[in-house]
């Protein structure tokens, strides 16, 4: 399993939250971050690699 973060960005482009997601792959991590998008970007990351950005739509 591996360990990814997404971070819920605000309006201003700073982040406003973190979210831990343990996934055994990629695939499944930008999945799971993708059903995050509710009103806010979402960017999704291993270590110091971004690996999506997800924007919402207004």
């Amino acid at each position: 399993m591996q360990e990814y973060r997404a971070y819920v960005m605000g309006p201003d482009g700073h982040i406003e939250s973190r979210i831990d997601i343990v996934c055994r792959d990629e695939i499944d991590a930008k999945e799971r971050a993708k059903a995050l998008v509710d009103g806010h970007d979402i960017e999704l990351w291993h270590g110091d690699r971004v690996i999506a950005k997800f924007r919402h739509e207004e």
